[in-house]
């Protein structure tokens, strides 16, 4: 069944995927939202995060921006391949245009164009301001929307709904595959409806922005492997985010980029059903695993710069889980419970001995590794300061733990119980300046774009505090370069 005909038909209803069917109806383009979820559960994971942008105020991004992307970029890169990014887009050799690293002209677009897609949003009644986070520190400025990226969706959603004769969203629908012309240009969606019934839509140009595979334990198993049975996804919207965008882009011949192998990994409570209920006051006390041993140190670095490693070494220990343990001293760090945003109490008791009961670990292994580390702590720990990397560091025990370092012997003593959670994957296509998707001969498909997510950018470690701007912009991006192909003669571009 064919539905209608369109100018740009985009699939998903997150940040991205409202960003450009708004931008492209404003530029006078008419446009079908396919969305899996229903209407009350639109948003995808913008949904359900607080959507700090990494930016030092309203008008320019952080001052570590582009060089955290150069730092993260992907490996170890021919440097000779390397010397050529800097070209502009015509320019570079086709092998450059398709390599799977962080492209540095989009970074720098992306850059630039934040605080313009900022702007736009507070024309819809969104407002920015530098909100209260969970980490007591930070090593970077953050703003976000006042409400989070509920605020977000609900403020576009409103414009969108009453824009339904430009924007028309079809609900509990899943896109399958991408149409083709005779030319090979991008025409349409094959997707199937409610009581799985096939239709397509139709335009002369389609949108990807449905997010990652991080609601795909078939992906997640192929790209990063059996341990993928320990991750689920941070918040509700990442089970709808199954991957198709991504695999329907390679399936036409887009470059892949993004690190495939990797994702967003935050430490959660596995106990809690409160959206992202991380728990980030590790660094304080001790991480065991449920052989009541160590197996990492807990305080390389602040919290909102290293959390992410330590949740994926969670993910790597037996059953994919630990525990962040403490004794009352934890009370000595004002203000530290809004470093846990689960609402289940910790695990509590009088003794060490209890308390590793209580956590099903073996007694004896546990009380051992408290006491070696307790050993291993300074002696005077007058220099400890929870704001900052205080070198306030274990000795003599194989496993250094870098700061905050304090004995743990007071009662009671306290245990949360964390495994890893896929906030989002990082793999994705390559996309350039305009959104539109790479091919692996270094050119951009007719008629394709990809925007959020399903455009890769990250490499080890995500850039903290980009993702729903990245949607945002990309979303844009795409939305105005497909109005402008709308309003084209030439639809080979």
């Amino acid at each position: 069944m064919q539905i209608g005909e369109f100018d740009v038909v985009v699939v998903g209803c997150g940040i991205a995927g409202l960003s450009a069917a708004i931008t492209a109806q404003q530029n006078g383009a008419r446009v079908a939202v396919l969305e899996r979820a229903p209407e009350d559960e639109r948003g995808g994971n913008t949904r359900y995060t607080e959507s700090f942008w990494r930016m030092k105020s309203a008008d320019a991004v952080s001052d570590d921006f582009e060089d955290r992307f150069a730092a993260n970029a992907g490996g170890w890169p021919d440097p000779g391949v390397l010397r050529d990014a800097v070209r502009d887009w015509n320019n570079q050799p086709q092998v450059l245009r398709a390599l799977g690293l962080a492209d540095p002209h989009l970074i720098a677009t992306i850059a630039e164009e934040a605080p313009k897609a900022l702007k736009w949003l507070t024309e819809f009644g969104v407002k920015f301001d530098f909100l209260p986070l969970y980490f007591l520190s930070q090593s970077t400025t953050r703003m976000g929307p006042i409400g989070g990226g509920l605020a977000l969706i609900e403020a576009l959603g409103t414009y969108a709904d009453a824009h339904a004769d430009d924007i028309e969203i079809f609900y509990e629908t899943a896109a399958r595959g991408l149409i083709h012309d005779d030319a090979g240009a991008v025409v349409g969606i094959r997707a199937v409806g409610p009581g799985n019934k096939s239709m397509e839509v139709r335009g002369r140009s389609v949108i990807l922005a449905s997010g990652g595979f991080e609601g795909n334990q078939e992906m997640l198993s192929h790209y990063i492997g059996p341990q993928a049975q320990f991750i689920r996804p941070v918040a509700r919207g990442g089970h709808y985010n199954r991957g198709e965008g991504v695999a329907m882009a390679l399936a036409a011949g887009a470059a892949s980029c993004g690190d495939y192998g990797s994702f967003h990994a935050q430490p959660v409570d596995p106990r809690s059903t409160d959206i992202e209920p991380v728990v980030l006051n590790y660094s304080y006390g001790i991480l065991v695993n449920d052989a009541g041993q160590r197996f990492t140190d807990e305080a390389p670095g602040m919290v909102d710069a290293t959390y992410e490693e330590v949740a994926r070494l969670i993910m790597g220990q037996r059953h994919g889980i630990a525990y962040a343990v403490f004794d009352a001293g934890l009370d000595d760090v004002e203000n530290w419970p809004v470093t846990v945003r689960s609402r289940i109490p910790s695990i509590e008791a009088e003794t060490l001995e209890e308390l590793a009961e209580l956590m099903e670990v073996d007694v004896r292994d546990f009380t051992d590794t408290v006491a070696a580390y307790n050993q291993a702590c300074p002696e005077d720990g007058s220099a400890f300061d929870p704001l900052t990397t205080d070198g306030l560091a274990t000795s003599g025990i194989t496993l250094r733990k870098s700061h905050w370092a304090r004995p743990l012997v007071r009662p009671p003593f306290r245990a949360w119980p964390m495994i890893c959670a896929n906030c989002f994957t990082f793999g994705g296509v390559k996309i350039d300046e305009n959104a539109r998707v790479i091919n692996a001969e270094g050119d951009a498909i007719p008629g394709l774009y990809a925007a959020g997510e399903v455009a890769g950018i990250y490499y080890r470690v995500y850039t903290g505090a980009t993702s729903v701007m990245r949607g945002a912009v990309t979303g844009r991006l795409a939305g105005a370069d497909a109005a402008r192909r709308r309003n084209s003669k030439d639809l080979k571009r």
